[in-house]
């Protein structure tokens, strides 16, 4: 993934930084248009996965809208430049600053999660004069097999009306006066590899689509959100998700009226192999049972492997070409928070490693800048773009 210049830059930078390939991010957003496209499917970009300014007006520009979370990533995408008739607002969590600054904005749509989140909004709305578009979040209840902190769709979850609450969602929509049902929000989980799981979620959105088609509920828009998930194991092998497969799942399965769209909301597929998180070996410790690379960059500056136990590829960058005679051992990849879950991977095999090596963190695009803290008091992170390299 890097050459030999590059690297002689790298060593010339403090480390940690974020390293951000954008002529690979380009690529890939211009793969999942073209896909999308063909479909006539519209993509909302989820800003939580991560809102780098680069990033975001890059993924602007390819003319996706924008999937947001909080009040202030609905005003971060209005900033960026995101069209607001693309912007829609999902969390099962919103505040009435929040929604008031995105009925302000007169956003696309809310991704409604509560009947009680129906009310509030439609008593906002009529407070400020005006009419909200909501989409109602239903959960399916389909396993999306993945790990439990980042599975969205089971009836045990927190997110989305469950089907005994449908008959009284219908009432309460009917019955408020300042919001307009466009259409039905689905969203799984995340990371999720297996397009059987998009199958039965289709079957489950054409059920519901039906039922509130059958009441004499028109629905113009079904978003079946994201949850693409992509190869961490091999980033330089697939550095990209199959989009074409992934959108041929809901152009097969999904039924759909003519005048009905359907809306997406990528993130992780979108971003994360356009990043790498590149770090310095501080210290070695050579132990009688486990050997320990200690880096300069913590679960501060990457969360995903001290909160889900996640995999990302590692590697020792560098200028010499490996050959089979190179001696490796196998380290335990830490960093220097005081904290026994500050661990990026366990018995990793790598070239024999000693103090002021580079170490690449690879896919680290989604998920990665965004969940930085300063815990310890940790330096703000850094960055460096590809495109910005001599």
């Amino acid at each position: 993934m890097f050459n030999a210049q590059q690297l002689a830059q790298f060593s010339e930078k403090e480390t940690p930084f974020y390293y951000y390939d954008m002529a690979l991010l380009q690529r890939t957003l211009e793969s999942a248009r073209e896909a999308s496209q063909k479909n006539n499917f519209h993509v909302h970009y989820a800003l939580k996965a991560n809102f780098n300014d680069r990033l975001l007006t890059a993924i602007k520009d390819a003319g996706f809208g924008a999937d947001c979370v909080s009040g202030n990533e609905v005003q971060k995408a209005v900033d960026a430049g995101f069209d607001p008739k693309k912007i829609t607002f999902a969390g099962v969590g919103k505040s009435d600053k929040e929604i008031r600054l995105a009925l302000g904005h007169q956003i696309f749509a809310f991704n409604v999660e509560s009947i009680e989140e129906l009310q509030v909004i439609n008593e906002l709305a009529a407070e400020m004069g005006t009419k909200a578009n909501v989409a109602l979040r239903i959960n399916p209840n389909v396993d999306a097999h993945t790990h439990h902190y980042i599975t969205t769709g089971l009836d045990e979850n927190k997110f989305g009306v469950t089907k005994s609450e449908l008959e009284r969602s219908a009432s309460v929509i009917k019955s408020c006066e300042h919001i307009e049902l466009v259409g039905l929000h689905f969203h799984i989980g995340s990371q999720i590899t297996d397009m059987n799981v998009f199958k039965s979620l289709c079957v489950k959105v054409n059920e519901w689509k039906n039922w509130f088609e059958e009441r004499g509920i028109p629905i113009k828009v079904l978003n079946v959100g994201g949850g693409l998930g992509i190869d961490y194991h091999n980033p330089d092998e697939n550095p990209m998700p199959d989009f074409k497969a992934y959108f041929q799942i809901f152009d097969q399965f999904l039924d759909r009226n003519p005048q009905q769209e359907v809306h997406f909301e990528l993130g992780r597929a979108l971003v994360a192999q356009s990043a790498s998180l590149v770090s310095r070996v501080l210290y070695v410790k050579n132990g009688q049972k486990k050997n320990f690379a200690i880096l300069d960059a913590g679960m501060t500056e990457l969360m995903r492997p001290a909160l889900y136990q996640a995999y990302h590829k590692i590697e020792r960058l560098s200028q010499d070409a490996p050959s089979e005679a190179t001696e490796t051992l196998n380290y335990d990849v830490v960093g220097p928070i005081c904290e026994s879950s500050d661990c990026f991977g366990k018995e990793v095999t790598l070239p024999v490693t000693q103090r002021g090596d580079l170490i690449a963190i690879r896919s680290a695009g989604a998920y990665g800048e965004v969940m930085a803290s300063k815990y310890n008091l940790r330096d703000e992170i850094r960055y460096v773009y590809s495109d910005e390299l001599s």
